[in-house]
């Protein structure tokens, strides 16, 4: 990847527009501010889409790329819906996300970063979501002491998905997965391999 960083280092804009999902539209955002005002986290961004957009023109690559703005998003679509040129703020925003995390610049303690991990590992495993070891390894991500206060917070909840069925203490020993869990691990496998050689084609 530091290849990737040396040839894009004069324009970021173009890095994003080769490497991030439908990047190519960042260039068509006007600064009207319509997507900020209608986030319904606007105010907790350290910088809301417009400026990031601004910002990767003006070739801020670290900046945006360590940023905590793009991994704030919640897909709720309300700026792609308002947006006057239609931008695909929300796949653009996963995608930088993921890009940066491709990267390595993610911030460590980045909380959504980490329970992507989370969900992820516990898919890919089976198949399918494991609710109890999701729960258990989510609220003890940030340590023991942590998790216990969460766990302690979330007991009635807990207790209400045991008694609707929706969560069984016998998952923490094996879980529920798909019939056929090999297939299903082999498609993962392909489809990595496919994207590596997609990224692989677009390096300049």
């Amino acid at each position: 990847m530091g290849d990737t960083s040396k040839n894009y280092r004069l324009n970021f804009l173009k890095e994003v527009e080769a490497n991030v999902e439908e990047g190519e539209w960042v260039k068509m955002c006007m600064q009207c501010g319509v997507c900020s005002g209608s986030c319904p986290l606007g105010k907790f961004w350290d910088h809301p889409p417009q400026e990031i957009f601004m910002m990767i023109r003006a070739g801020k690559r670290e900046e945006v790329l360590t940023s905590n703005a793009m991994w704030m998003c919640t897909s709720c679509y309300n700026c792609i819906v308002r947006c006057p040129r239609e931008l695909p703020i929300t796949h653009i925003m996963h995608g930088l996300a993921h890009y940066a995390k491709r990267l390595g610049l993610v911030q460590q303690q980045q909380p959504t970063a980490k329970f992507a991990q989370l969900f992820w590992n516990n898919l890919s495993k089976k198949g399918r979501i494991n609710e109890l070891k999701l729960g258990v390894n989510l609220y003890f991500m940030n340590g023991i002491g942590e998790g216990f206060k969460t766990s302690l917070k979330m007991k009635d909840i807990g207790m209400g998905m045991m008694k609707t069925k929706r969560m069984n203490p016998l998952e923490i020993v094996g879980g529920h997965g798909l019939k056929d869990v090999k297939g299903f691990q082999a498609m993962l496998k392909k489809a990595q391999e496919l994207e590596d050689q997609r990224i692989a084609a677009q390096r300049p």
